[in-house]
Parts: structure tokens; sequence; C-alpha cells
């Protein structure tokens, strides 16, 4: 193999290596056997991609804020379950569900959120293969 061949061979796989990384596998971060529920004040909502990513600040056992971050979906997925960028605003008391991290930090991956008068925002739940 000629030196350019074999250095474009190598980026490809440096670049292919970067790519499959940026968006990490549901399993590797979460648990799939638990669902936890949180409810809480919207620090901020961030409609972005490759996730989008709900900030709340909730209330820990002995009353103590605890900031938690929920990835959401990207927002195409967001958008056809009926979600839209105000959907969630910061300084609102929201419900949400999901799965925690498996690393024990204040990390969920949202499977559903509610306003405070208990109606779902979006129109179905959320699975771990959704993306």
């Amino acid at each position: 193999m000629n030196r350019p061949a074999l250095i474009l061979a190598a980026s490809l796989a440096v670049f292919a290596g970067a790519a499959a990384k940026a968006h990490h596998s549901f399993a590797v971060y979460f648990d799939g056997e638990k669902i936890i529920t949180l409810k809480g004040t919207v620090k901020s909502f961030r409609f972005t991609n490759p996730h989008g990513l709900i900030v709340l600040e909730v209330a820990d056992d002995e009353g103590k804020r605890v900031e938690w971050r929920s990835e959401t979906n990207a927002p195409v997925v967001l958008m056809r379950r009926g979600w839209r960028r105000d959907s969630v605003k910061p300084g609102e008391t929201i419900t949400i569900d999901g799965w925690p991290a498996r690393d024990g930090k204040p990390y969920i991956r949202l499977r559903s959120a509610k306003k405070a008068d208990g109606k779902m925002i979006g129109t179905t739940l959320f699975d771990e293969t959704d993306g």
C-alpha cells in the first residue's frame, strides 16, 4: 500500500471511531432494569442534537437540592412525539421518569415527563431504543 493510501485509511479509521463514540450505547450508561421518578424545578431545557437535555433541581430525602440531568431524544424524535422547543420552561415544576445512570451520578435517560397538573408532555413514552 502506498503512503497516501495508508494515511487515508488511518484517518478514516480514526474518524469512524470518533463518530461511533459520539453516539453512545444506552446499555453502557443507563440501567435498563430500573426506572426512577423525579419531581423538581426546571433549570434549563436544551433542544439540540445529538440529544436534548433537561436540567432539573430536585430535593433529595434530606431536603438538599440536587441538580439532575435528564438526557432526552434528538429534537427530530421529540417533535414526532409532540414536543416543541418550548415544551419545558425554566422555573416550572415537572415530574420525569426514566432509567438512572449506572455510575450513580444524578443523570437519567428520559422515559416520560409530566407537567405539574399531571398532563404528559408529548404523546408517548420513550424507550431505550429511541435515538
